[in-house]
């Protein structure tokens, strides 16, 4: 094997991204990946007819680096609905946009779970934070409803920063908050994975292969074997750094039912914060691919990596959708323990892709925890590789 001039260890998107700027810039590059498979979090497996993304995702259209990087047109979007649906008090209430939605908005008004003072409130939020906060803190300080609060906003970021308490850092509440009023989320027609399918066109990966250890200009194999480089990017976590702060986790269940419990390509929120499943989606409403003719692809997300309890994600559904829920059948469950880098108070916003051991790194765990991050942390890498070796 000729000696490349670089080597990217992991094919996740922020692997793949650092690949193929090199690649661009004419260095032969080779990905080395532990599974069998590329994509790393972002995957997607066909199980039964369905295909099934490694825990519940979305790509929020407005992401500057997925646009600089990816082929909307290519992946062929499908969007979901601007808003969502939350559970509260029994009953569905839709929230939407008023400014693409306004019938929506109006019955959200009227059905109390939004007042007209809650606009002042969004505003605020959307204007940013002044100092760093928690995420809990500055929604309480932005003067919203309870219900708006607690019943849509709260349950909504949950589901976005995969853990219960909202201690994330206001900084990413306000990138969030920004990224979602300026487009629509979306999946890729045939799931999440088309994302680092396309990512990896053309690009040289060897799968099943693990590395034990790397230096500055090589890297060891688990098998003993040694590949040399003039540059070696690390694009994973644990084997060189790890996220400063922990990870959170999240359990996805998916579900195979007759029909969709609810129509539309609507994101589903628990507003009672009373069960164990925090949002709900049905990914065939949004897009049919994900699912075969005539049946229904239900996500259930559970914030933790603890074992969900089945029956109760049946019980609390069965709540919302009826007795029907007890004849969906349980496709998979995937527990994710490193699905998304915590970003607390006082984290810090991104760490330079050149490491004191005379490597380069690169990932979401190193800028903030985001597709959007792990795309830009990739293509900085490269960029330092770009630099040094010119």
């Amino acid at each position: 094997m000729s000696t490349p001039d670089a080597i990217v260890v992991g094919a996740g998107v922020s692997g793949l991204a650092c690949a193929r700027r090199l690649r661009e810039a004419g260095l032969d590059t080779l990905v080395l990946e532990a599974s069998d498979g590329v994509g790393g979090r972002v995957r997607t497996d066909e199980v039964d007819g369905f295909r099934l993304d490694r825990g519940f995702q979305v790509l929020p259209t407005a992401y500057h680096e997925a646009r600089a990087i990816l082929d909307y047109e290519r992946l062929r979007l499908r969007r979901f609905e601007r808003g969502a649906i939350v559970r509260r008090a029994g009953r569905f209430h839709h929230v939407a946009d008023p400014r693409r939605a306004p019938l929506v908005a109006l019955r959200a008004l009227g059905s109390r779970l939004v007042t007209p003072g809650d606009a002042l409130g969004v505003a605020r939020l959307l204007r940013g934070s002044r100092e760093e906060t928690t995420t809990r803190e500055a929604l309480a300080a932005a003067g919203l409803s309870p219900a708006a609060r607690d019943g849509f906003l709260a349950p909504f970021l949950r589901g976005i920063f995969l853990e219960r308490e909202l201690s994330t850092t206001s900084r990413f509440l306000d990138f969030v908050l920004s990224t979602f009023s300026a487009g629509p989320a979306a999946v890729p027609e045939r799931g999440m994975g088309a994302i680092a399918e396309q990512l990896a066109e053309g690009a040289d990966v060897r799968l099943d292969t693990t590395v034990a250890s790397v230096a500055p200009r090589s890297v060891r194999l688990a098998g003993g074997e040694e590949l040399e480089a003039r540059a070696v990017v690390v694009a994973t976590a644990e084997l060189l750094d790890d996220a400063p702060a922990g990870w959170n986790s999240v359990t996805c269940l998916y579900f195979d039912a007759p029909r969709a419990p609810l129509p539309g390509a609507w994101l589903v929120v628990d507003g009672d914060g009373a069960g164990p499943v925090n949002n709900l989606a049905v990914l065939t409403e949004v897009s049919p691919a994900y699912g075969p003719p005539g049946r229904a692809l239900v996500s259930a997300s559970v914030i933790g990596a603890g074992a969900p309890d089945e029956e109760a994600v049946r019980r609390q559904l069965a709540g919302w959708f009826g007795a029907t829920v007890r004849d969906w059948r349980l496709i998979k469950t995937y527990t994710i323990e490193h699905a998304l880098p915590a970003w607390p108070v006082g984290a810090p916003l991104e760490r330079a892709p050149r490491t004191d051991g005379g490597l380069y790194a690169c990932g979401d765990h190193r800028t903030h925890p985001s597709l959007n991050g792990a795309l830009r942390s990739g293509c900085v890498a490269a960029a330092a590789v770009l630099a040094d070796l010119a």
